[in-house]
């Protein structure tokens, strides 16, 4: 297959795009700077800005398989009103391209995979969240809302559409995990607020491996919940941080210090959801990495 991928670089995206040239597709990535980011030499870059209609659309119309994983990183920094703008516009406006340059003519993709974020469900204390679950209130819950709109519209063109709502992603060298291995690697380190609150997670392993199992499988179509089989809260997942750094996780971080160090950030940290897989355990998705102890240790 010919795959696009839009925001190919970055901590999912590059571990994509390598598989997928494993797996002999012919490989575009849409990027914002093409000579700066190296990645694997049969991939070809292509320089797109997000925004507007370039030279990458005959890429897209040429596609067979489009996949949006483009966005500011929403852990990257306190959310000043500035920052959440950006958050939002760059996953709104790189949809949207998209969006424009399937609609506008030439051959259409037959998929489209676009990116999401187990936040569009908001703050949930108790019970399962599967797909069918209602969309939740804040900021997250609004941004992930607005941005599997702009996806599904690409559906009423006659493409099938994929919404990864993805969980915490763990994995070597990135992600969520290189913030928190410091204070455990200094005997600093321990759950956030209570503890007490869900803490989906994902390998990045089987971040890549659901977008590889959509690809072959025409039976997977709208919102999919990319989070592991088992669930822990902050607390046990902390504990088997340190069980799997061999230090202790003795030391936790107050929800009041947080907020005062993060702002509204400290939320998306302090406060989470039960959420299950069902759908794809439903369509035989076998994860890599079920269980959290085995996928700490391959990362740590």
């Amino acid at each position: 297959m010919k795959v696009v991928v839009a925001g190919g670089t970055g901590f999912i995206g590059s571990s994509l795009v390598a598989l997928l040239r494993l797996e002999g597709h012919e490989v575009v990535v849409l990027t914002r700077d093409p000579d700066r980011v190296p990645l694997s030499p049969e991939a070809t870059r292509v320089a797109w800005d997000g925004r507007t209609q370039g030279e990458w659309t005959v890429h897209v119309q040429g596609a067979d398989a489009v996949i949006n994983l483009a966005g500011e990183s929403i852990g990257g920094g306190r959310w000043t009103a500035s920052r959440k703008e950006r958050i939002v516009t760059s996953r709104i406006n790189a949809t949207r391209a998209l969006l424009e340059s399937i609609r506008s003519g030439g051959k259409r993709p037959s998929l489209f995979i676009s990116s999401s974020a187990v936040g569009y469900y908001g703050p949930v204390e108790s019970g399962d969240v599967a797909e069918g679950s209602p969309p939740g209130s804040g900021f997250l819950a609004d941004l992930c809302l607005r941005w599997e709109q702009e996806a599904l519209a690409v559906g009423e063109l006659g493409v099938r559409v994929v919404i990864l709502r993805t969980g915490v992603v763990i994995g070597e060298k990135g992600g969520a995990l290189k913030r928190m291995l410091l204070p455990f690697r200094l005997y600093a380190g321990g759950p956030v607020g209570s503890g007490r609150q869900w803490f989906p997670w994902v390998h990045r392993d089987d971040v890549t491996g659901v977008i590889l199992f959509a690809l072959a499988n025409g039976a997977i179509a709208g919102p999919v919940n990319v989070v592991a089989p088992e669930s822990v809260d902050m607390k046990a997942f902390s504990a088997a941080l340190g069980r799997a750094l061999s230090r202790p996780s003795w030391l936790p971080v107050p929800a009041i210090a947080l907020r005062a160090t993060l702002g509204e950030m400290a939320d998306m940290i302090l406060t989470g959801q039960r959420v299950v897989p069902s759908r794809l355990l439903a369509l035989g998705y076998r994860f890599r990495y079920p269980a959290l102890a085995p996928a700490l240790a391959s990362v740590v």
